[in-house]
């Protein structure tokens, strides 16, 4: 059980099944990075089951390590933020604006990335879903590669926008400013995308993670799974068939516990 104010760490990293180095350096970063999007899921799962989210260190420590839950942003990357702290790493809470569709950007506080300083200042997110793998690099504009995916960083005025190529173009993911915020900071947007019906997430149900090949993902009825051989979708038939997936792929076996 975690403690107040003292986090279970060997705990934490069983969970993302990581059993790697845990000094503070940039390789250490990345592989825990990677292991919380292999092991803990994106999801919304909480809002449909009428269950609060409490942004509190030992409630998220309670709900995604203890009971192997996942979340949406604020819970996974501040949950991520306490880990990396325990560890030892200069991190911070940064307030992100989504892209919209119209090219204009959702309200400050929409979603949470981390901003962590080492010998060099990176960008980390194990809290938008399908994103980018490894933590990037924050100063340069140059394209940062992974795998089949590139991505870069631009700064246009008070925000550090990212982008993601798509075949030629490049999308904007979401803008951040560098200022670090608290959990208090996040809590009416927190609380918007619980009950408003204007959030995507009160809509429909998400459980979605990484996957060594790709993605898997549970969007409503809907199973996606992607590879770098293609994409695959099937309708699944029944809720027995739902909870057998979110027990299967995700390690979910009851979604109100």
């Amino acid at each position: 059980m975690a403690l107040k104010n003292q986090m279970d760490v060997n705990t934490y990293l069983k969970r993302i099944e990581y059993d790697g180095p845990v000094d503070v350096s940039t390789e250490t970063l990345r592989n825990l990075q990677v292991a919380h999007l292999l092991h803990v899921p994106f999801e919304n799962l909480s809002i449909h089951a009428s269950e609060p989210i409490v942004l509190d260190d030992e409630a998220l420590f309670a709900k995604i390590v203890e009971r192997k839950r996942g979340g949406f942003c604020y819970e996974a990357n501040g949950l991520f933020a306490a880990l990396l702290r325990a560890l030892g790493f200069d991190v911070s809470m940064l307030s992100a604006e989504v892209a919209r569709g119209n090219g204009e950007f959702s309200p400050p506080f929409d979603h949470m990335a981390l901003l962590v300083n080492l010998e060099k200042r990176w960008l980390v997110d194990v809290g938008f879903g399908d994103s980018f793998l490894e933590p990037l690099l924050l100063d340069t504009t140059s394209e940062q590669i992974q795998g089949d995916q590139s991505f870069r960083i631009e700064s246009e005025g008070q925000y550090r926008v990212v982008f993601r190529r798509k075949g030629e173009e490049w999308e904007p993911m979401y803008r951040f400013t560098l200022e670090p915020h608290q959990f208090a900071d996040y809590e009416e947007m927190c609380r918007f995308h619980q009950t408003s019906p204007h959030s995507h997430f009160t809509q429909n149900r998400i459980c979605s993670r990484a996957t060594p090949e790709g993605r898997i993902t549970l969007s409503g009825m809907r199973l996606i799974v992607t590879t770098k051989h293609g994409r695959e979708e099937r309708l699944l038939d029944s809720a027995n068939e739902y909870e057998e997936v979110l027990r299967d792929q995700f390690g979910i076996a009851n979604q109100k516990s």
